[in-house]
């Protein structure tokens, strides 16, 4: 499912326009009807309800104008705040201000602060509100009398029904813009915005519809949007179906290095989470003195002591051992739980460029890889980075606020840079290939904010690498199975106290649910 920028929306409307013929003049009008609809589903009962559209003088207010006069036809009462001057609305949108009149529809002209004060008594009556102010192409802060109309809206608590996109809201990043209405629900035109669906967009949006207004499917595909909503049909699409002759030589063998004093769990939960996602084989390889704590916690993995340094954690000299180990596995996981040192850093130097299997790398992993970030350059395999935001910061050397400001782009940026795959976890976790495609995954939820879940996922995303997923498909399977889980979970034990342990193990389960559609 498409996810587009204000930009790629904007191409979409102007070729629809100008090479299929479509007047713009029609777009808006399926625009309006079709927000109309949404909206007289949304509320039934609007006739016995005062309903306003707040508009500015661009399309935005040009698709509200539409809207009263298709509430008007249902016999809904309904009034125009015309946030300009009428002689400033241009084009298509000063057509349709024209037919407000001769309906008889009030529209009250509030150009600016002073004409707001004598209308603002009369404003705070209303039930609900049309937002039809700003659209899709707002970059800057909104400030002075806009923001002041925002923050109005906002504090009568009245159900407000957004145009296209909350007013305020950054349609690219998700990010207000200084002041933002906070919408019940949003109906939008042609394809779902980024802003929609990252956080904290996704709350300003409310509930989200999408409006057809009949742009072709094949100028969609011509300007080729760049991001992607991950769906339940993408995930079941990717997955594949084992045949009925598999043994545990054919369903694939992963190598995990994990582990260090006290974080003995990250190295187990990452090689059991390999196995729910269906690894054949799993080979566990920690720092020698750990390895009797690890034949404990883990029965059908295999695990191989190797050589460490004198405060237990891996030693550069686990390289050979390291190397020898990948021969007959589909994958490496490196990384949860190994700690930080310069035996490690070195010790992953080495292995980026002899390695011959594909590599997550997670966690500490992605410590040590930020402290030389160039090292990334002498792969020759696939990899795929799994950092949360503080992991991020330290391998792009910009700020956690910098990297949650935009998430799609610091991933698509670093991804493409650096030729490897990112999974950004977080609150809508961002999947970024080195192609510059983006897929934003909608599972999860805030009880996984607990330990051991980033550990499970590396499992999961090298369990899939292990069975022949691409690392594209393993990294999105991965991390949509992961929060489908958890999704899971919050259904059965609650919204928080689950642990990483119970995600893994319905992990099976999820992954049914999928095949069988």
């Amino acid at each position: 499912m498409y996810l587009v920028t204000a930009g790629e929306m904007q191409a979409m409307d102007r070729r629809t326009i100008e090479t299929f013929g479509l007047p713009g003049r029609l777009l808006m009008e399926n625009a309006g009807r079709g927000a109309a609809q949404v909206l007289l589903e949304t509320f039934p009962g609007l006739a016995d309800k005062k309903v306003a559209v707040i508009a500015g003088r661009g399309n935005n207010g040009g698709d509200g104008f539409v809207i009263a006069r298709y509430l008007l036809q249902k016999g809904v009462p309904v009034r125009v705040y015309l946030l300009a001057e009428s002689k400033t609305v241009k084009g298509d949108a000063a057509a349709n201000l024209k037919l407000l009149k001769p309906l008889g529809i009030p529209v009250d002209e509030i150009p600016d602060g002073s004409a707001f004060k004598q209308y603002k008594t009369a404003m705070r009556h209303q039930d609900i509100w049309v937002d039809a102010i700003l659209g899709t192409g707002l970059k800057s802060d909104v400030e002075g009398y806009f923001r002041e109309i925002i923050d109005f809206i906002n504090a009568r608590n009245k159900p407000v029904f957004s145009v296209d996109i909350p007013s305020g809201l950054d349609s690219d990043t998700g990010q207000p813009c200084g002041a933002c209405i906070r919408a019940h629900t949003t109906a939008t035109f042609g394809f779902t915005k980024i802003g929609h669906i990252v956080l904290p967009g996704a709350i300003y949006t409310g509930r989200l519809q999408i409006i057809d207004i009949g742009i072709p499917a094949y100028i969609a595909e011509e300007v080729a949007p760049a991001q992607y909503l991950l769906t339940a049909e993408t995930i079941r699409s990717r997955l594949i179906p084992r045949a009925p002759d598999a043994h545990k030589g054919s369903t694939g063998h992963l190598l995990v290095v994990s582990g260090s004093p006290g974080k003995t769990g990250a190295a187990a939960m990452t090689a059991m989470a390999a196995m729910r996602a269906g690894a054949g084989l799993v080979t566990l390889g920690v720092p020698k003195s750990l390895n009797p704590v690890i034949e404990t916690q883990v029965l059908e993995a295999m695990t191989v002591a190797l050589p460490e340094t004198l405060d237990g954690l891996f030693a550069e000299s686990a390289f050979d051992r390291i190397l020898d180990l990948t021969s007959g596995k589909r994958c490496l996981g490196f990384g949860p739980g190994v700690g930080i040192s310069p035996e490690i850093e070195s010790l992953l130097r080495r292995m980026l460029p002899a390695l011959k299997v594909p590599m997550v790398i997670d966690a500490d992993g992605l410590n040590n890889l930020a402290a030389d970030i160039s090292m990334l350059k002498t792969a020759d395999m696939p990899i795929i980075l799994t950092p949360h935001p503080g992991e991020m910061a330290r391998l792009t050397g910009a700020s956690v606020s910098q990297v949650q400001r935009d998430r799609l782009t610091c991933a698509r940026e670093f991804a493409c840079k650096h030729n490897v795959h990112v999974v950004l976890k977080g609150a809508r976790t961002v999947i970024a290939h080195p192609d510059g495609k983006v897929y934003v995954n909608p599972t999860g939820n805030a009880g996984m904010a607990s330990g051991g879940m980033g550990d499970v996922l590396t499992g999961l995303i090298g369990g899939l690498l292990a069975q022949g997923y691409a690392p594209e498909a393993a990294a999105q399977v991965g991390v949509y199975l992961h929060g489908a889980a958890a999704d899971r979970l919050v259904e059965k034990i609650g919204p928080v106290g689950y642990l990483a342990s119970d995600v893994m193990d319905i992990i099976p389960t999820q992954m049914k649910k999928l095949l069988n559609g």
